[in-house]
């Protein structure tokens, strides 16, 4: 059984391929790093914040549906750090939705520097390397599938949130299509 509460894994013969958490966790927190820096540089760009927006979405969805609940299963007090980790999500959330673009990037930068320095150095520490991969592969699936505009009341922890946010995820990428909304980096 897996350190992280996973289904086990058929034999392969050799590592699991993929990327870890981590890795993902890191890469997505430098892409809203940098869309900020545009963003401070340019603050009326209604794409550029309308892309720093999808993609905290996405990435607040994912971390809520893998990160948090390895983390309260393999990290001792795992707990309440996943509890004040959605509760600063929420908030996010819900800066996001109101369009407070300004105060949702300095909630993004202390969101980044929690992360890194408390919570993936304690997973790394804690959770065997082929589970990290395993759990960057699923949280890679969850980002594509998650809502790319914020819905602070959907549910936020398993299970429900990974029943609900992958269908909330279709409405919004529809929405997106019809209303002609940019919603990756690459499209800037």
């Amino acid at each position: 059984m897996s350190e992280v509460n996973l289904p086990p894994l058929p034999p392969t013969g050799g590592e699991t391929p993929g990327r870890s958490i981590v890795d993902i966790v890191n890469k997505q927190h430098r892409e809203l790093l940098d869309l900020i820096t545009r963003l401070d540089t340019d603050p009326g760009d209604k794409k550029l914040a309308s892309v720093l927006v999808a993609t905290a979405s996405r990435h607040l969805c994912a971390e809520e549906q893998y990160l948090y609940p390895a983390i309260r299963t393999a990290v001792p007090g795992g707990d309440d750090l996943a509890d004040r980790e959605l509760a600063e999500d929420q908030a996010l959330l819900n800066l996001l939705k109101d369009g407070s673009i300004t105060d949702a990037a300095a909630a993004i930068r202390r969101h980044v520097a929690a992360d890194a320095e408390e919570l993936l150095p304690m997973l790394e520490q804690m959770v065997p390397s082929d589970d990290l991969v395993r759990l960057g592969n699923r949280m890679e699936t969850a980002a594509e599938a998650a809502p790319t505009r914020p819905h602070p009341a959907t549910p936020s922890t398993p299970p429900w949130n990974k029943v609900v946010d992958p269908l909330v995820g279709v409405v919004d990428k529809v929405r997106d299509v019809v209303t002609a909304r940019t919603t990756y980096t690459r499209d800037l």
